[in-house]
């Protein structure tokens, strides 16, 4: 034993270095079977997967510029990042974007601006910004709901991210007066903080489910009555990142802690079907809706990605005929979101949100139902600029998902459904969630919050108005690349905004229906 340990000793480093290279040559030219570049060109071959798996890291930091990257550049990301740390968010020397490209926002300022006196809210309070449309009011429902700002966490679910990212979410949105939405994922206790919450379901019904994974109206009441903090109820439809596609939740992901929030089996895979059971129709969807805002006392809103809009034409006449309706209607883009799916759908499946929402607003519009129904944006409209463009179009709030996860720390390694997100957001590994310090993330969502609304009211206040739902359609122009140089929204969408009715900021700070803590 002691001959063989003393040879092993005698041989030099590099003679193993190439024993190793020979056993994978080997393993590459004779038993590999399923790489044709590794088989024939053995130990390089290995070089170009290498390559390849880092390669989005390399051209993040160092292939592609400012303003290249996709689907947030990094001078986006930089706002949301400096903005989260109440840093300099600015730039010097004049802006680094081509303001010439197709689609690029120009938001017409005033030549003298809007004024505030002594007593105006914002004179206390820089971020004061809520919702000027109160949910549920034209309806009668027992719990009218004021949104206390006008951009909140759009839905991701608990298991798609991990507790600590959720519970972060909710201690912002709770110190930044705004509201969370669940996801479907179902209510957890990391949803739980103080924040105000939107319940969010889908066709898993999760969290309110019975044993045969139908909806379960029962199940629905008493969360509701037994968490005070949820503030409406969203049905999705669809989402922009697959609309019309289930999903698989695999079992080895369903701790026994997410199997009690969703109501599934320990360890088993649980099945979420493309479509709705407890609804097969607009008329029956129409009617599910009054049923829960019925037994719950809560606004009941819906959340789509849009496509087709004859169903949406039947559902407004519909409102029109029955006096009755969804209280809110979330536009979610074609643009994705947090969700995975398969490229044919992220890529080409649904329309991208400025077009999608202008399709529907129309509609709505068409048949005088916009100052019934809160309208809320969702897709990529975190930032001031964009969400001038949405308020002139016709939306009252906007939600934001990946904007929310970067001001927590995610970095858009692109890898969300691999459960080996490197910042701890979205994956269920305990010790990649240890790297999240919940107060101090919990305290950047809160301030990339504060942040955008300052900013966003210094637009506002730029383009002479005192709230951004006072954006028309002649205030905001778009880049149309046909000669022209630029088309207003009016003239690139074909609508002109419906006047939303608004008196004063003062008037929404005395509102009895006004959440985010500020009843409090």
């Amino acid at each position: 034993m002691e001959n063989i340990l003393d040879f092993l000793d005698s041989v030099s480093w590099w003679i193993w270095i190439i024993v190793l290279f020979v056993i994978i040559a080997i393993r590459d030219v004779f038993f590999n079977k399923k790489h044709t570049i590794k088989h024939n060109f053995p130990i390089i071959g290995h070089l170009r997967y290498m390559l390849e798996s880092i390669g989005p890291e390399m051209r993040q930091y160092f292939v592609a510029n400012n303003r290249e990257e996709l689907p947030f550049n990094r001078i986006e990301r930089g706002w949301v990042y400096a903005s989260s740390k109440n840093e300099n968010n600015y730039e010097g020397f004049g802006t680094d974007r081509d303001i010439y490209l197709h689609q690029h926002i120009f938001v017409k300022n005033c030549m003298i601006p809007f004024k505030m006196d002594k007593k105006h809210p914002n004179k206390e309070d820089k971020s004061f910004l809520p919702c000027a449309k109160v949910m549920g009011l034209y309806n009668q429902r027992k719990k009218p709901y004021r949104p206390g700002s006008i951009i909140n966490v759009s839905a991701m679910s608990f298991g798609s991210l991990s507790a600590k990212a959720v519970e972060s979410l909710n201690i912002g949105v709770q110190k930044s007066n705004a509201f969370h939405n669940t996801g479907e994922g179902g209510l957890s206790p990391y949803h739980s903080n103080g924040g105000d919450v939107i319940f969010h379901f889908g066709t898993g019904y999760f969290g309110v489910r019975d044993e045969n994974g139908n909806f379960s109206m029962q199940q629905l009441k008493e969360l509701v009555q037994n968490n005070p903090f949820i503030r409406a109820i969203e049905i999705k439809l669809s989402q922009g990142a697959k609309p019309g596609k289930g999903g698989v939740l695999p079992g080895k992901k369903i701790t026994p802690e997410i199997a009690k929030i969703r109501g599934v089996e320990v360890g088993k895979d649980v099945l979420s079907p493309s479509a709705h059971t407890a609804f097969n129709s607009v008329p029956e969807l129409l009617q599910f809706i009054e049923d829960i805002a019925h037994e719950t006392g809560l606004p009941v809103g819906i959340k789509a990605a849009i496509g087709k809009i004859e169903q949406w034409e039947l559902l407004a006449a519909l409102m029109v005929k029955t006096d009755r309706g969804p209280d809110f209607i979330t536009i979610d883009g074609g643009e994705g979101g947090t969700g995975a799916a398969p490229p044919s759908f992220a890529d080409h499946v649904s329309l991208p949100w400025v077009y999608g929402f202008a399709a529907i607003y129309k509609i709505f519009q068409e048949h005088k139902l916009t100052n019934r129904v809160v309208f809320i944006g969702s897709g990529k409209l975190g930032f001031p600029a964009k969400a001038a463009m949405a308020f002139a179009m016709g939306v009252d709030c906007i939600n934001v998902a990946r904007e929310a996860m970067m001001s927590i720390g995610c970095i858009q390694a692109q890898i969300c459904h691999t459960n080996r997100c490197p910042s701890g957001i979205a994956t269920q590994s305990k010790w990649l969630q240890n790297g999240i310090n919940v107060p101090l993330k919990s305290d950047r969502l809160a301030q990339y919050f504060k942040t955008f609304r300052k900013e966003f009211i210094e637009i506002t206040h730029a383009s002479g108005y005192e709230h951004p739902c006072q954006f028309t359609m002649q205030d905001v122009d778009l880049n149309v690349d046909d000669g022209e140089l630029t088309k207003t929204l009016e003239e690139s969408f074909k609508y002109i905004k419906t006047p939303v009715e608004f008196t004063c900021a003062e008037d929404l700070k005395q509102c009895s229906y006004l959440g985010g803590g500020y009843e409090k």
